[in-house]
């Protein structure tokens, strides 16, 4: 075998292995991802069940600011978009573009879980903590779960950038951009069936 073919099978292997890497990681993390999906189901199905139990308390229509709602349910979904054009950066591989997307992704991110927070202070602040109803209890729980899930995507998005600071676009660092931007637009996902059916609702009754 001639060095020139001894290279282009060693080149072929390899390129198998990273295919064999990359789709074994991928299956992962969708499998992480329909577990996450069920727990999210068992919180909205917890949440149904109690939220007509006010025990004398608020009711969403008192509690809910939809504006704000809006306003932060407007900020992910930017996010998402940005993280979007992120990965379009990735493909082409602009490094420079791809860490700024990234930047603007965190920021919004951070903002919406700012507003979260804002939301959850003022909501304590006038009595209607999770302790005071059923309702309240399943509302923070389930909102509550969805922020934490957010939280966690801000110190991905950080690692992630410090990973391509240090390493570049690497067929490593692509991979687990991949696996950032499918748990990120999950996590959108699941806040269109928060909005819908936790603020929405809630506020129609």
């Amino acid at each position: 075998m001639t060095a020139s073919n001894r290279t282009f099978h060693l080149a072929e292997a390899e390129d198998h292995d990273h295919a064999h890497g990359n789709g074994a990681t991928i299956l992962g993390f969708w499998i992480y991802l329909m577990s996450d999906a069920l727990i999210f189901a068992a919180l909205f199905a917890t949440f149904g069940v109690l939220s007509s139990n006010f025990a004398g308390g608020p009711t969403p229509h008192e509690i809910f600011d939809l504006p704000l709602v809006a306003l932060n349910t407007s900020l992910l979904l930017l996010s998402s978009i940005t993280f979007g054009f992120a990965m379009l950066e990735m493909e082409a591989g602009r490094l420079g573009g791809t860490r700024r997307w990234l930047v603007i992704t965190a920021l919004f991110g951070a903002g919406f879980l700012g507003v979260e927070l804002y939301e959850f202070a003022s909501l304590i602040a006038e009595g209607a903590g999770p302790q005071r109803s059923g309702f309240l209890s399943g509302f923070f729980t389930l909102v509550g779960t969805h922020g934490l899930h957010v939280l966690f995507g801000l110190i991905w998005i950080t690692t992630m950038l410090v990973q391509l600071g240090q390493r570049g676009l690497i067929l490593e660092n692509k991979r687990r951009m991949l696996c950032l931007s499918m748990f990120w637009h999950f996590l959108d996902i699941i806040w269109i069936g928060v909005f819908t059916f936790v603020y929405l609702f809630g506020a129609l009754r």
